[in-house]
């Protein structure tokens, strides 16, 4: 059984299982597919798969053949040396002990991991909490835009917002910036002209 929130535990999903291969589940009254038992698996849900017509317990069988297909995706986790090994126990008198040794060892795992998915969150957030990322995020996107405007100061005034019906009209400041930045240009497009003379006459 798993345990939910506040302690409580769920009772066991019995799944279904027909003669043509299709899986029924009794809980949601809806027939379920191997990536469905999949994902309940990840979610910890537990269940049993049963043959529909004898009762007989086939989860150890269906689980199994999620493997095979999760294997069959190409995100193979079983190594070849692994699965020869495996193979080798079946008959031999030490294989009685194996199923026990692998459960002990993939809790220790299960156990770890969880442990150092924990730690590598902790570190990343204290390295790259969200708020400085969007921080640095809406800086970037303000130097952009002021370089753009750097390189293009009469489009920026082109395309600024037509003043307000009832705004005064612009004074004197507004024409001297204008008059300033057509300085700037002309001063650079002399620049220009002596620099490709220049060259030329080289």
């Amino acid at each position: 059984m798993s345990e939910q929130d506040g302690g409580a535990k769920s009772p066991v999903i019995t799944i279904k299982k027909y003669a043509n291969r299709r899986l029924y589940n009794t809980a949601t009254s809806s027939y379920v597919t191997l990536d469905h038992l999949a994902e309940m698996v990840k979610e910890g849900a537990e269940f049993v798969v049963t043959d529909a017509k004898t009762g007989e317990d086939i989860t150890r069988s269906v689980l199994t053949q999620i493997i095979v297909e999760q294997e069959g995706k190409g995100q193979n986790l079983l190594p070849i040396k692994f699965l020869r090994q495996i193979i080798g126990f079946y008959g031999d008198s030490l294989g009685g002990l194996l199923p026990r040794y692998l459960e002990s060892s993939m809790e220790q795992f299960s156990q770890n991991e969880s442990h150092m998915r924990k730690a590598m969150q902790e570190t990343f957030k204290g390295l790259f909490p969200m708020t400085r990322l969007e921080d640095m995020g809406k800086q970037n996107m303000a130097l952009f835009e002021n370089a753009m405007k750097m390189f293009n100061p009469f489009g920026a005034i082109r395309n600024a917002a037509p003043p307000a019906p009832d705004a005064p009209a612009a004074g004197p400041a507004k024409s001297d910036d204008i008059d300033a930045l057509r300085a700037q240009l002309n001063a650079m497009q002399s620049q220009l002209e002596k620099l490709v003379k220049g060259s030329s006459g080289a």
